[in-house]
């Protein structure tokens, strides 16, 4: 098993701008253990992924996948920067909810965020852009959003996870997959080789598993409570007792799981710019982490 705390630092120090381009495999169907390596990405990301994208993590040993969970940043270095992240769910089994009225879309808090011109990175499920398509487009057009893979499924790539079904070994890449030919199909542009597990659950053998897929698997370090919550104050507080520089928190775009999300955010996007912090997508907090992680030059003669 890889040791969580032993890998901690490695997966920042292996981060590099890789290019991203390759063919997508054919469909099929916890506690975090950061990761890393060393060297350059060998495993390249499915080619919906633009080669200029995003800044990505190398694998680790044996093309394990990278972890990203926050970015550390030098004591002497710390800029006030936090990436909010927005998990866009739904599970390949809820189509007949979705076709009776039950929605996992949430126009208003996308809204919000443009009105507030808030860069985000949405993590989306490929059953989710295939139920919005037009709304995936949009967002995945906007140069203020960024898309990420959340899996096709969103099963469970490690059990137990929050009682979601779990996705079988074999099919977990294949999955990964699906999701960014959902994305591709749908017309989204801004994608970037960043996946989230499905309740964030995972193990060794999952990061083995989705390796090929070439993504960095990104988690968080801030959890906004805003699932199933109906406070909105106290989702907003929540997030705002956990955020410090390169934090990333997790919230949610879906309004029939998360309905107050849109009312936090606005109280949170003000308050933390009133504290001196910069908003950013996951693409920038990481290249601002490879920045950190290079040493120092040394000095000519």
């Amino acid at each position: 098993m890889i040791s969580v705390r032993r890998l901690a630092a490695v997966a920042v120090l292996g981060a590099v701008l890789s290019g991203c381009t390759g063919e997508p495999d054919a469909a099929g169907g916890s506690a975090p253990a950061r990761t890393g390596g060393h060297g350059r990405a060998t495993a390249a990301a499915p080619e919906s992924v633009p080669a200029q994208s995003a800044p990505n993590l190398a694998p680790g040993p044996g093309g394990v996948t990278p972890v990203f969970e926050r970015s550390a940043t030098a004591p002497d270095r710390a800029e006030k920067t936090v990436a909010l992240t927005f998990d866009a769910d739904m599970t390949a089994d809820q189509g007949p909810r979705a076709a009776g009225g039950e929605r996992f879309d949430n126009p208003a808090l996308i809204a919000a965020l443009r009105r507030m011109k808030v860069p985000s990175t949405i993590f989306m499920t490929g059953r989710w852009a295939e139920e919005y398509p037009d709304q995936a487009k949009a967002i995945g057009n906007d140069p203020l959003f960024e898309i990420a893979n959340h899996s096709y499924s969103h099963h469970a790539f490690t059990s137990p996870c929050y009682g979601l079904p779990t996705i079988a070994e074999g099919n977990m890449k294949a999955d990964v997959d699906r999701a960014f030919r959902a994305f591709r199909t749908a017309g989204v542009r801004h994608v970037v080789p960043y996946f989230r597990f499905p309740g964030g659950c995972y193990d060794e053998r999952a990061l083995r598993a989705i390796g090929p897929a070439g993504v960095t698997a990104v988690q968080w370090d801030v959890v906004s409570g805003d699932a199933f919550a109906k406070d909105a104050d106290a989702v907003a507080e929540q997030v705002l007792a956990g955020v410090k520089p390169g934090s990333l928190v997790v919230l949610h775009c879906t309004r029939s799981a998360a309905p107050v999300t849109e009312r936090a955010i606005e109280r949170i996007v003000p308050e933390l710019r009133k504290r001196g912090y910069r908003t950013v997508k996951v693409s920038e907090l990481m290249r601002s982490a490879q920045k950190v992680a290079k040493p120092p030059e040394k000095p000519g003669p």
